[in-house]
């Protein structure tokens, strides 16, 4: 068998409980190094057979085809580690998760990512995409990234590199995969005070939002002046139902896995509210969610 010659490489290895839609196909071949070493070497074993590489962090933003993924889907939950540092430095791993990081800082006392803690999501994924909440983003507090290109060759870049915007940066752009975050806090503060503004940031997101059922976070961006969610809730589209998925009655901009959805059925549902807010509204909703694998046309 062609994997035999790196172990940790699987074969048709089933996605769908790695996400937190919970649907999705098979990964023709998958592996959750735990190390640089680890990543660099399943890299490079595709990169010999000319596989492509697919990046898969916490699973929180994505919706993975129930077709699968070809070649190789590298899944970095496992790169974690936090380095505390002086003066509110941080140094964490991709793989660490954005809430428990949050969490962690608070009792610390540094103030920085009080926002984080219902991002459902990993730290290399919210470098990726600069996820934030509540007028805060992670770029805010990022001061370096330690990336990999699909070569395996490492570097360590600056966020002013990385074109940083609302949901987006060019890491999503290019062959490029985090491997590490530095991020400055703002140290000294009173940790019941961080924690307890971490706690109201919590509290806030549980009144607002669906965390009952499985689903991805925000499915789209808001097209700011406009919040996504009011857009869709005005266009009636709370409830609306395609198979076993449907848009949450509590946050609109939450599409819900509520009966053992598919990942078309989703996509479809996503599809709907998308023509219904254009129809209404004349703004075209962009995914905040990627996409990965292949869906069948909608006619």
């Amino acid at each position: 068998m062609v994997a035999e010659a790196l172990p940790l490489i699987q074969a048709d290895v089933p996605l769908a409980g790695l996400t937190t839609w919970r649907v999705g196909g098979l990964a023709e071949w998958y592996a959750a190094p735990r190390t640089l070493a680890e990543l660099q070497q399943c890299l490079g074993w595709a990169h010999g057979r000319h596989l492509p590489v697919t990046v898969l962090g916490a699973g929180s933003n994505v919706l993975i085809s129930d077709q699968g993924i070809p070649g190789l889907v590298v899944q970095t939950r496992r790169l974690g580690g936090v380095e505390w540092g002086c003066q509110g430095q941080v140094r964490v791993g991709a793989g660490e998760s954005l809430a428990k990081l949050a969490r962690a800082v608070a009792q610390r006392g540094w103030s920085g990512l009080e926002w984080a803690i219902g991002i459902p999501g990993s730290v290399g994924g919210g470098v990726a995409m600069n996820a934030g909440a509540h007028n805060s983003s992670i770029s805010q507090v990022l001061v370096g990234v330690d990336l990999l290109d699909h070569q395996g060759r490492l570097h360590h870049v600056l966020p002013s590199q990385l074109g940083f915007q609302y949901r987006t940066s060019l890491i999503q752009q290019r062959e490029w995969i985090v491997v590490a975050a530095d991020f400055q806090l703002e140290p000294d503060r009173a940790p019941e005070v961080v924690i307890r503004q971490t706690q109201q940031h919590w509290e806030r997101r549980c009144r607002t939002q669906p965390y009952e059922w499985p689903s991805c976070g925000s499915v789209f961006r808001n097209p700011l002046p406009h919040t996504a969610g009011w857009l869709i809730e005005q266009a009636g589209l709370k409830g609306r139902q395609v198979g076993g998925a449907e848009v949450s009655t509590q946050h609109a901009n939450f599409i819900l896995n509520k009966n053992h959805a598919t990942a078309q059925e989703i996509y479809t549902l996503m599809v709907q509210v998308q023509e219904k807010v254009e129809r209404q509204w004349g703004i075209v909703l962009q995914p905040e969610v990627k996409l990965i694998g292949a869906f069948a046309p909608l006619c």
